[in-house]
């Protein structure tokens, strides 16, 4: 469902739709007040991630693309312009798998494993490339062993793109970065790049952007424990609770 700016209509106090009709089994009044106060900071979340949003869209046109940058994909070299395909916008994320690392970045990996579900969706309204500094043979047979079908992967090895667009260094780790881009009568413009991080992170928080791009945060965030404060997802583990 297409996002309308809230900020054009005259809404409803938050806190006139907040009194759900819902019940459950063994609830207390107790509980159903405080449901009813949470249920209206949650519609107004929803409000300002709309505004967040609508803002963005606005957006005044974003730099030129210096270069068009060469990367190697799965079927042989392929261009920035060419990742577009039949879109006029690209959405590009920097994994954490450069050449000095013998295994990915876990967090990228579970991010990445819930896009490939998605892909086929995505890819309907725009472009998606998974970009890494690892060799591309590196990166294709990492996609084999996680059984990922629908992710596009490029290495960027012998261009800038990470320097120019994600903020590495030659010789530095690696940094997971969000990137889109906008094609418009050939020329291709920089839109918008996820900028959140350590230096914007509150006390007591591990970095994070807004809307959270990882769909296991969320989740874990409408549970009582939390996200928890010392648990990351893993490569792979020797149990599968049940």
């Amino acid at each position: 469902m297409n996002a309308v700016d809230p900020s054009a209509q005259t809404l409803k106090p938050a806190r006139l739709l907040a009194e759900s009709p819902a019940r459950f089994p063994g609830e207390s009044a107790e509980y159903r007040s405080a449901r009813n106060d949470l249920l209206a900071e949650e519609i107004e979340l929803r409000r300002h991630i709309e505004r967040v949003a609508a803002q963005r869209r606005a957006l005044p046109p974003g730099g030129i693309v210096p270069q068009d940058y060469l990367f190697e994909g799965e079927a042989g070299p392929v261009t920035l312009s060419e990742m577009f395909g039949a879109h006029d916008t690209l959405v590009t994320y920097n994994w954490m798998f450069g050449p000095q690392r013998e295994r990915p970045c876990s967090m990228c990996t579970s991010l990445l494993s819930a896009y490939d579900g998605e892909m086929p969706d995505i890819l309907q309204r725009v472009a998606f490339a998974v970009i890494g500094r690892s060799p591309i043979d590196k990166l294709v047979a990492f996609k084999k062993e996680r059984g990922w079908r629908h992710l596009r992967l490029y290495s960027s090895g012998g261009n800038t793109f990470n320097r120019d667009y994600a903020a590495e260094v030659p010789d530095g780790g690696d940094n997971p970065a969000f990137n889109v881009f906008t094609r418009s009568g050939g020329t291709v413009r920089h839109f918008w790049a996820e900028e959140m991080g350590p230096s914007t992170a509150d006390p007591g928080q591990d970095p994070r952007g807004a809307p959270d791009v990882m769909p296991i945060w969320t989740v874990l965030d409408m549970t009582p424990g939390g996200r928890g404060s010392d648990w990351y997802p893993e490569l792979e583990y020797d149990t599968v609770p049940r």
